[in-house]
């Protein structure tokens, strides 16, 4: 007997979770995908890399590759431009004769990318299961029902929402439709003194860390002004009053790769590193930040490399592709580059885009099939961009 007879047998259907979590169905709401249609290449396949420039080379100016700086060395080589989320997408918009942008990253970054770029371009991720969990910790819904808890508050007329970068189209929909504007690690502290001008308090989402580090290291706020929204408890778990008293509303998120570095990591690191210079990126825990020599964006810890002395030791506190890739990249001028932790720590929904799938896709759009695009339904995509022009605006 077949499963699929068994489950018949015994009247069990799966449930929408489950569907969601096997790869099976989709949530428009959600950073989760669906498996691709179709057969991958062998990822054993040697022939990968040349099938991959061969399909690239037919497809000539018809494609446009981004490759994010957390992707896999062996999809970053078929990148046309690298770089962080927001600037890819900028990348892109800046290529309107491109029919097809392959967007090798997560889905946030491939919805932003078609939100900027033209109706006619079609923004394709090579496998649609690549998704951000982070975001994730932030829907619509949540934030939907967090702005009732502020109103019964009495606070949502003077509350700015400023949302990362890293969520999704409806997330970013909600910043506009509300009065905020969007950030990146880069500029997070213009967004918050731009939303500090415009009311009183401000509902930052999804990332918890890099809200509280921009708050209390660059804004000069207090930790006692920063509460945490969980929109897992009744009214966020916290009472109107400690709504009403707080400067920083920060909401329950985090990136998991980020998270996972701890005091004792940078501890430990100094230990076995006579003196390491310790570099990491805001997304990290307040006592990982505070512990730091220098934190800074991906961009800004890639500069802070590129002009680092010849001999100098580097502690670096993100993601482990990126690691291993500038430590290679500087290992010739002396440069020791190593990894914060002792554990490894790549991205897992980023590292879903492989060579596999990058071929798949390259091939299936040579041949004409137009597969895994993202689309940001229209009103969504207005208010969202209405949100990313804010920010571009920012002094």
């Amino acid at each position: 007997m077949t499963t699929a007879q068994a489950r018949q047998d015994l009247a069990v259907q799966p449930t929408p979770l489950a569907l969601l979590l096997l790869g099976r169905e989709a949530d428009t709401r959600s950073e989760r995908g669906v498996e691709c249609p179709g057969d991958l290449p062998s990822p054993s396949d040697p022939d990968l890399v040349a099938r991959a420039r061969a399909a690239k080379e037919k497809l000539g100016e018809k494609v446009f590759v981004l490759g994010h700086h957390y992707q896999r060395d062996e999809v970053i080589q078929f990148a046309d431009v690298t770089g962080d989320s927001f600037k890819l997408a900028r990348d892109a918009a800046a290529r309107p004769g491109a029919e097809y942008i392959v967007f090798c990253g997560v889905h946030f970054m491939a919805e932003s990318a078609d939100i900027l770029t033209g109706d006619e371009q079609k923004v394709v991720l090579p496998d649609l299961a690549a998704g951000c969990s982070m975001a994730d910790m932030a829907t619509a819904e949540q934030v939907a029902e967090c702005w009732d808890v502020l109103t019964d508050a009495g606070i949502a007329e003077r509350v700015v929402p400023v949302s990362y970068m890293n969520s999704s189209a409806d997330i970013k929909a909600f910043t506009g439709k509300h009065g905020g504007t969007i950030c990146t690690s880069s500029n997070a502290e213009r967004a918050l003194n731009w939303a500090f001008e415009q009311g009183e308090q401000v509902l930052f989402l999804p990332d918890q860390h890099l809200g509280r580090n921009t708050a209390v290291r660059d804004l000069g706020l207090s930790l006692e002004d920063c509460v945490l929204y969980n929109p897992h408890k009744p009214n966020g778990g916290l009472t109107a009053e400690e709504l009403r008293n707080a400067k920083m509303i920060l909401w329950r998120g985090h990136c998991s790769v980020h998270g996972r570095f701890s005091l004792d990591s940078v501890n430990d690191v100094r230990e076995r590193v006579p003196g390491v210079n310790v570099l990491v990126h805001p997304e990290c825990k307040h006592e990982v930040v505070s512990a730091a020599d220098y934190v800074g964006s991906t961009e800004y810890i890639i500069k802070m490399l590129e002009e680092a002395p010849s001999g100098s030791k580097w502690a670096i506190g993100t993601e482990l592709n990126l690691v291993q890739r500038l430590a290679n990249r500087f290992a010739a001028d002396n440069k020791e580059i190593v990894f914060l932790d002792k554990t490894v720590c790549f991205c897992s929904t980023m590292n879903r885009i492989d060579l596999p799938h990058l071929v798949w896709t390259l091939e299936s759009l040579a041949e004409g099939k137009e597969i895994n695009r993202i689309q940001v339904e229209k009103e969504t995509a207005d208010f969202a961009q209405l949100a990313l022009e804010r920010m571009l605006a920012l002094p």
